[in-house]
């Protein structure tokens, strides 16, 4: 199969869209990621790169004085990729002020192969031994594509979050992608910076060579 050629993100509309088609093959994901696109739905698949950009600035994330306290309260643990399928599972439900989401079955069955590939990570949260919430993204050398999160007992995503952010400082991670500033993103520290921004910091993450 060929590869697929995107447009030059600076084509994408005011409200980010870029384009339609395409599959939701590791190598289409792959090349979409590495050039600052990413998919958001199916039937078509559609294809984003926005203006402004979110993202979390990794060396100036400071939690909420509340939150760190928690944090370090011992009430959380943390894992690194294992149970991948079931963090995307728990992304995909309806919540309060989410009740649709992108997160389809095809969308599943492609981040799984991307995680069997090494390229798609999830972070889970615990709470007296069951999953409290979830991060799941992708990781291209110093870059990680945040894709979505979930919570069942109040503030684990945010406990998550903040797991992730001290893991990619640790690993020597440049970008923290978080695609469209929401809400809930804003109140927890993510930014806007511009398309051009973000595709030059871009460009210079992704050749580093980190590990997740």
């Amino acid at each position: 199969m060929n590869q697929i050629l995107f447009p030059d993100p600076e084509l994408a509309d005011d409200d980010g869209l870029l384009a339609f088609g395409g599959d939701l093959r590791p190598e289409t994901l792959l090349q979409a990621y590495s050039s600052g696109i990413f998919p958001w739905s199916v039937k078509p698949i559609s294809w984003w790169s926005p203006d402004p950009r979110a993202i979390f600035e990794l060396d100036k994330f400071r939690p909420s004085t509340r939150m760190a306290r928690l944090y370090r309260s011992g009430r959380f643990s943390f894992s690194i990729d294992k149970n991948f399928e079931e963090v995307m599972h728990g992304c995909a439900r309806p919540a309060p002020g989410r009740e649709t989401t992108w997160i389809s079955p095809e969308f599943i069955r492609a981040y799984s192969r991307m995680h069997e590939l090494g390229y798609a990570h999830s972070v889970e949260v615990w709470s007296g031994g069951k999953l409290a919430g979830g991060i799941y993204g992708v990781a291209i050398g110093g870059v990680f594509a945040g894709e979505s999160m979930f919570t069942v007992v109040s503030n684990a995503s945010t406990m998550g979050l903040i797991f992730l952010i001290n893991h990619l400082n640790s690993q020597g991670f440049k970008l923290f992608d978080s695609q469209v500033l929401t809400p809930h993103t804003s109140r927890l520290g993510a930014v806007e910076i511009s398309r051009a921004q973000y595709l030059t910091r871009l460009k210079a993450g992704i050749i580093c060579k980190c590990k997740f």
